[in-house]
């Protein structure tokens, strides 16, 4: 995911792949959690005027702010938390989802998140919040779906 919100990867399919490579060359869970951080500081800028109660990500602990973009054909979204883990939660679901088309987006299950173990090793806000930001992800791609 580049500051132009072009994929790394063509497909999320292979944006999944590549994501539980690099996961896979860290030894523990400390260094997970810091790639995670890391991950997060790569977000691009969100604005400040983006961050209204309108955008803001509701089921998570920490504060989310996002904002969907485009239509069926591609969905861009940018989003931000205060949160540097959250952040970095972020990051990994907008690189698997963020401009694809909806079609691509339905049909791709966050394998990642079993792939990296994620879901046993963040708490159950943290959970509830990764949850929250893929239901809004996939909602986006559902209503831009109807709308085609």
């Amino acid at each position: 995911m580049s500051e132009a919100n072009a994929p790394l990867e063509a497909t999320a399919a292979a944006a999944q792949a590549a994501i539980a490579e690099e996961f896979g060359y860290f030894a523990d869970w400390a260094e997970r959690y810091q790639y995670l951080i890391d991950l997060g500081r790569k977000l691009p800028e969100f604005p400040d005027t983006l961050k209204r109660e309108e955008h803001r990500l509701h089921g998570c602990q920490s504060l989310v702010w996002i904002v969907g973009e485009g239509d069926a054909a591609r969905l861009d979204f940018r989003a931000i938390s205060d949160s540097a883990i959250v952040s970095g939660l972020i990051y990994l679901a907008l690189r698997v989802y963020s401009g694809r088309s909806a079609a691509e987006i339905l049909a791709t299950e966050p394998d990642y998140v079993a792939s990296i173990g994620l879901a046993k090793h963040l708490s159950p806000t943290r959970n509830n919040g990764l949850a929250s930001l893929l239901a809004f992800i996939r909602d986006c791609a559902a209503n831009a779906a109807k709308s085609a």
